[in-house]
């Protein structure tokens, strides 16, 4: 299991060349941080051959949900995937909120407002709150979530796969850490679009 995403050509690279030598492979990239794993709650999305998943599942339930997704690099392509998701979300989350303050709305109670409804997410809840109270200490960093982007956008290139809005967010990550904040957290691209409005 992986806490950080490779490209899904290297996880069949890995895949072939442990075959050669008799070795079976899963490739297992999982969500949910250290807490997942402490509480036994990952996700854990897995690529490979259905028997070797099914020899490997009792040992992978044991750190959470696992699933079986595809064929060898089906794993990685699935945690890109979450992360695309992951890091538009973040990007939405911090723009309405500024967006709201911009206006003249508590960004706090806006938050409270819309948590329940058809955009909630739990990006809203933790990372949201995370903007709320100004909290951009490292969990996820900008540098791994630019990290990611860049490696999905190199997966879409090489299926033939146009990914315009993950193209988007990949160059408004890199700004950010261009501009100082790649030790942040991820969520701390708020402060990357809160600087492009004049707010601090």
């Amino acid at each position: 299991m992986t806490w950080l995403s490779i490209k899904p050509r290297e996880a069949r690279d890995h895949a072939a060349r442990l075959g050669a030598l008799g070795i079976a492979h899963l490739d297992a990239p999982v969500s949910g941080g250290p807490g997942g794993a402490e509480q036994g709650t990952l996700v854990i999305m897995v690529g490979g051959k259905a028997a070797e998943f099914e020899r490997a599942r009792p040992l992978l339930q044991v750190f959470g949900r696992a699933t079986h997704v595809g064929s060898h690099g089906a794993g990685q392509l699935t945690k890109l995937a979450n992360q695309m998701i992951v890091g538009i979300t973040i990007g939405a989350v911090a723009e309405a909120l500024l967006f709201a303050v911009k206006g003249g709305a508590d960004m706090a109670k806006v938050k409270e407002a819309i948590t329940g409804g058809f955009a909630d997410s739990r990006i809203l809840q933790v990372h949201g709150q995370r903007m709320v109270e100004r909290d951009f200490a490292p969990r996820g960093r900008m540098a791994i979530q630019l990290k990611d982007m860049r490696n999905a956008l190199a997966t879409a290139q090489e299926i033939g796969f146009d990914a315009p809005v993950t193209t988007l967010f990949e160059q408004l990550y890199a700004d950010g850490i261009e501009h100082g904040l790649s030790d942040l957290d991820h969520s701390g691209l708020f402060v990357e679009l809160a600087s492009r409005n004049g707010m601090t």
